[in-house]
C-alpha cells in the first residue's frame, strides 16, 4: 500500500493508462513526448495523483533531455528520494512524499543554485497556471 492507503486497482481507475504506468508502476514516458517538456507557462506543477505541490515553474529549465527539468522542488518535504539500481546503473529516484507516485530521477548536473536536475515525467504532473492579479 502507498501512503494514501489506496489499492493499486483504485489508482488504475482514476489515472490515464500512461499516468498509471509512470506514477504507480515506475515507468518512463518517451523523451520529448510529454505535455510539459517544453512548457513555458508560469505556475505550480502538482502531483497528478494527489495534487501535492511539487515544482514551481520558476525552477524549471531546458535541460535538452526531453523531460521537464527543475533545479529544486517547492520544498524538501514535497518529495522523497531513494536509490534505484534498475537498468544496470545507479540513479536516485524521486517520488511524491504524500502518495509515493514515481516522478522521475534527480541528477547532479543541473544549473545553479543547486547544481541538481530533477528530470520528471510529464505524466506525473498537473500544471496549475498562475493567474494575473
Amino acid at each position: 500500500m502507498n501512503k494514501l492507503d489506496k489499492p493499486l486497482e483504485s489508482w488504475r481507475e482514476e489515472l490515464s493508462e500512461e499516468q498509471f504506468h509512470v506514477c504507480r508502476l515506475g515507468g518512463t514516458e518517451r523523451a520529448f513526448s510529454g505535455e510539459y517538456h517544453d512548457s513555458k507557462v508560469p505556475g505550480i506543477y502538482h502531483c497528478a495523483c494527489c495534487q501535492t505541490e511539487l515544482f514551481d515553474s520558476d525552477a524549471k529549465f531546458d535541460s535538452g533531455s526531453g523531460w521537464p527539468s527543475y533545479f529544486q522542488p517547492v520544498s524538501n518535504e514535497a518529495i522523497t528520494s531513494l536509490d534505484d539500481f534498475n537498468h544496470g546503473m545507479h540513479r536516485i529516484e524521486v517520488k511524491c512524499a504524500k502518495c509515493e507516485a514515481h516522478l522521475g530521477h534527480v541528477f547532479p548536473d543541473g544549473p545553479a543554485p543547486t547544481g541538481l536536475r530533477y528530470c520528471i515525467n510529464s505524466a506525473s504532473l498537473k500544471l496549475v497556471a498562475k493567474t494575473d492579479g
